[in-house]
Protein backbone atom coordinates (compact mmCIF):
# COMPACT_ATOMS: atom_id res chain seq x y z
CA UNK A 1 0.00 0.00 0.00
CA UNK A 2 1.32 3.49 -1.06
CA UNK A 3 1.99 6.50 1.52
CA UNK A 4 -0.45 9.07 1.57
CA UNK A 5 1.12 12.39 0.45
CA UNK A 6 -0.14 15.49 0.98
CA UNK A 7 0.21 17.50 -2.75
CA UNK A 8 0.31 20.53 -1.09
CA UNK A 9 3.60 19.81 1.55
CA UNK A 10 5.29 18.16 -1.44
CA UNK A 11 4.48 21.22 -3.66
CA UNK A 12 6.26 23.84 -1.43
CA UNK A 13 9.07 21.47 -0.55
CA UNK A 14 9.79 21.42 -4.33
CA UNK A 15 8.97 25.45 -4.75
CA UNK A 16 11.68 25.71 -1.69
CA UNK A 17 14.14 23.61 -2.76
CA UNK A 18 13.92 25.76 -6.17
CA UNK A 19 14.38 28.75 -4.93
CA UNK A 20 17.66 27.20 -2.70
CA UNK A 21 19.51 26.24 -5.86
CA UNK A 22 18.68 29.90 -7.58
CA UNK A 23 19.86 31.23 -4.30
CA UNK A 24 23.01 29.47 -4.44
CA UNK A 25 23.95 30.46 -8.32
CA UNK A 26 23.16 34.28 -6.92
CA UNK A 27 25.65 33.94 -4.35
CA UNK A 28 28.22 32.34 -6.62
CA UNK A 29 27.54 35.31 -9.03
CA UNK A 30 27.12 38.61 -6.81
CA UNK A 31 28.67 37.29 -3.37
CA UNK A 32 31.70 38.78 -3.98
CA UNK A 33 33.76 40.66 -0.64
CA UNK A 34 34.10 44.60 -0.92
CA UNK A 35 38.28 43.63 -1.24
CA UNK A 36 37.45 41.64 -4.96
CA UNK A 37 35.16 43.99 -5.97
CA UNK A 38 37.64 46.87 -5.58
CA UNK A 39 40.52 44.80 -6.63
CA UNK A 40 38.26 43.99 -9.75
CA UNK A 41 37.75 47.81 -10.16
CA UNK A 42 41.15 48.31 -9.82
CA UNK A 43 42.70 46.09 -12.52
CA UNK A 44 39.96 47.42 -15.07
CA UNK A 45 40.71 51.20 -14.32
CA UNK A 46 44.26 50.07 -14.79
CA UNK A 47 43.72 47.98 -18.30
CA UNK A 48 41.53 50.87 -19.23
CA UNK A 49 44.59 53.86 -18.49
CA UNK A 50 47.25 51.85 -20.40
CA UNK A 51 44.67 51.02 -23.68
CA UNK A 52 44.48 55.14 -23.77
CA UNK A 53 48.09 55.37 -23.24
CA UNK A 54 48.45 53.23 -26.74
CA UNK A 55 46.43 55.41 -28.75
CA UNK A 56 47.33 57.75 -31.33
CA UNK A 57 46.21 61.21 -31.76
CA UNK A 58 46.78 62.63 -34.96
CA UNK A 59 45.28 65.88 -34.02
CA UNK A 60 44.01 67.89 -31.07
CA UNK A 61 40.84 66.79 -31.02
CA UNK A 62 39.54 63.76 -29.36
CA UNK A 63 37.36 62.21 -31.97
Amino acid sequence: MNEIVNLKRVRKAKARAAEEITAANNRMAFGRTKTEKQLAKAEREAADRKLDGHKRHDNDTDI
